[in-house]
């Protein structure tokens, strides 16, 4: 039992509830028939209800008739902002077209930058609305969202002031992350590196001059940006003290997670082609690995992650939906924690971590959310199911039957 009041006054309380805390790296923190108390938006009480004092006083009592509590979910890797659809390329390709040919035609990430280019900024926010709405439906309160499909000042700034919006407009958190360097956009081609200096030292400094940046990335692979490229954003990223994570190792191993590392780097993103020497300095920079099953499974892929080493040496591992148009269109968290576990082998123990506490890490949020603690947003989730394991059980289904963001009832 935890407190921080010796006469509590709350602002909410609920009561017949179990609790699953994830307050620690190797359980559930169950606390079943316990009880939860709000005040102020954060968490001021929490335990068994046999230990809650009959002196309480609470200005709103929920009967939570034998719901499961968790926090509320975070999918920590996402691109849901973006114009067009790309469905007609996943038909192509079910038909036999090459992506070679799929990409003379102008389809590919170059079609998604097109499109994006051409919607208005109440276009992104309306097409967004209905994908993050998916999300939150489903338990989720924090998202990540990344730019990347402008490739351009203007486009780039369209697509997080669109997240941020999206923030204002919806109950949820949204940390923002300039993905300048995702691909090279078609007025650069053959100037990569004429591209990275605009990428640093023009649309950086503008979007932050617009508060418009949480975090910066890249995508550092054969098809997109060197190791030394990739650096150089890096670099301008710490010039303004932002926290950098990557596109890592996803089809190939080019040392962007130990570049990450290098770098203090709040995580390393795919890494199916992830070294041992990339785990090590991962596991030595505190750097969390966020892994994508739904990219994996649309992609057909076949080479997994190093998830045992990664287990062996203590790296935090996170799961994301990577909901973005040509890889991974998924707004379903729950389906991306089943993925992990009928894909990669993880429990579903690791696969809630990874949708909580590990997530909140791998975004830089571990002091605030992340897990039930007292001092903590009171970000919930509650479930109608059995035991937690039930949330990576049942492909489709949602179980969750009330949502709590910073202490309202949704």
């Amino acid at each position: 039992m935890s407190t921080t009041s010796q006469t509590p006054q709350w602002d909410c309380l609920f009561l017949n509830v179990h609790l699953a805390t994830m307050s620690d790296d190797i359980s559930y923190g169950e606390c079943r028939e316990g009880a939860i108390a709000v005040r102020g938006g954060v968490i001021d009480w929490l335990g068994k209800r046999s230990d809650l004092s009959d002196s309480y006083h609470a200005g709103e009592v929920v009967d939570c008739k034998g719901a499961w509590l968790t926090p509320g979910l975070i999918d920590c890797h996402t691109h849901v902002v973006y114009g067009g659809n790309r469905s007609g390329e996943f038909e192509d390709r079910l038909n036999g077209v090459s992506y070679e040919e799929i990409a003379k035609r102008g389809g590919g990430i170059i079609s998604t930058v097109m499109a994006t280019r051409a919607a208005s900024e109440s276009e992104l926010l309306a097409q967004s609305i209905i994908r993050v709405k998916r999300l939150l439906q489903e338990g989720v309160t924090t998202l990540e969202c990344k730019s990347g499909y402008g490739l351009d000042l203007i486009t780039e700034a369209k697509i997080l002031r669109v997240a941020r919006q999206l923030e204002r407009e919806l109950p949820v958190r949204i940390c923002t992350t300039f993905l300048g360097a995702h691909a090279v956009p078609p007025e650069f081609a053959g100037r990569v590196e004429a591209y990275i200096e605009v990428v640093c030292e023009q649309m950086l400094p503008a979007l932050v001059a617009e508060g418009l940046v949480d975090a910066v990335d890249a995508f550092c692979e054969k098809i997109g940006f060197t190791a030394a490229q990739t650096e150089r954003v890096f670099q301008a990223a710490k010039k303004y003290e932002l926290p950098v994570k990557l596109h890592a190792e996803q089809l190939s191993d080019q040392g962007g997670a130990l570049l990450t590392a290098r770098y203090q780097g709040l995580s390393a993103d795919h890494l199916e082609y992830l070294s041992e020497a990339g785990v090590a300095a991962m596991a030595k920079a505190g750097t969390v690995a966020v892994l994508l099953p739904g990219a994996f499974y649309f992609l057909r892929e076949t080479q997994l992650p190093p998830i045992p080493a990664l287990r062996k040496a203590a790296v935090p591992i996170a799961i994301s939906t990577d909901c973005n148009p040509g890889t991974s269109p998924m707004t379903s968290l729950l389906l991306a924690m089943n993925m992990a576990c009928t894909l990669f082998k993880m429990t579903p123990l690791e696969a809630l971590q990874g949708t909580t506490r590990n997530a909140a890490k791998a975004l830089g949020l571990s002091n605030t959310i992340g897990s039930l603690t007292v001092g903590k947003r009171a970000d919930f989730a509650l479930w109608q199911v059995d035991r937690p394991a039930d949330l990576s059980y049942a492909m489709g289904a949602n179980p969750c039957c009330g949502v709590v963001f910073g202490g309202r009832i949704l």
